[in-house]
């Protein structure tokens, strides 16, 4: 049987903490916290659960993400942000492959918690999500804040039963807040990356957003939630590429 590590990045994540190190218990053989100095009582959780607790500077999902795998001492990763906790139907998976392993990483699908609703439709499920994964055999890469783990080319996935369960937003206060973060991380990414907007971006790209999820992918069948989500996946695409188009003009 394989050793496996348990990687979590965390920053004041005392809500759901618990939670996600109560699900990693008699699954993994280890459990890793890289945590960005937080202030509230995420340290103390961790210390219950005897976890090997290292503080980091926070430069980034991705780099903070990466830095985590390098101090993990097993080959075998499976890698959680704080607000995240394996399901039964998933530990009972992850438990199988620890006996037979055959991939280089596998996918689950992870379900989102928003206000205290399931959601089960939209941009927000299946949300297939590869977090077990063997050392060295990618990293996690895409443009901040939206990371995934990225297997080399030529390595092979698998596809795990159960979901990774996610409690992403309590309110639509916390939400709105966190659309205006992310939007101006995400319009700072593309800019360093030599991204353009344009005034056809700004308008087309979050109309398409919307109409996807809401229509195509039955974010409708979620009720009241579903179409605030829909209209916040609007909104982060549209404030995303507005930031980016006034970037550009400050530049110029």
């Amino acid at each position: 049987m394989i050793k496996l590590s348990g990687v979590i990045i965390t920053y004041n994540e005392e809500e759901h903490l618990e939670k996600c190190l109560q699900s990693l218990v008699n699954i993994v053989d280890e459990i890793v916290v890289v945590d960005s100095f937080s202030t509230d009582n995420t340290p103390e959780i961790c210390a219950k659960y005897h976890v090997n607790f290292i503080q980091h500077q926070f430069e980034g999902y991705i780099e903070q993400k990466n830095f985590a795998i390098s101090q993990a001492k097993h080959d075998y990763i499976l890698s959680l942000d704080g607000d995240e906790a394996l399901s039964e139907a998933l530990k009972n998976s992850i438990q199988k492959v620890k006996q037979n392993w055959t991939h280089d990483g596998y996918y689950s699908n992870r379900l989102n918690n928003y206000c205290g609703q399931w959601i089960k439709h939209s941009d927000w499920y299946p949300d297939r999500k590869l977090r077990l994964f063997k050392k060295g055999s990618g990293e996690w890469q895409g443009i901040n804040p939206h990371d995934s783990y990225t297997l080399k080319k030529g390595y092979k996935a698998g596809f795990l039963k159960g979901d990774l369960l996610h409690w992403i937003y309590r309110d639509y206060q916390e939400h709105n807040q966190k659309v205006e973060r992310f939007s101006t991380i995400a319009a700072h990414a593309y800019y360093k990356l030599g991204i353009k907007s344009s005034v056809f971006k700004i308008v087309f790209r979050p109309t398409w957003a919307f109409f996807k999820a809401y229509f195509l992918r039955l974010g409708f069948l979620d009720g009241l939630n579903g179409f605030v989500i829909c209209v916040q996946t609007f909104n982060v695409t549209f404030l995303k590429y507005l930031k980016l188009y006034e970037l550009h003009k400050g530049k110029d």
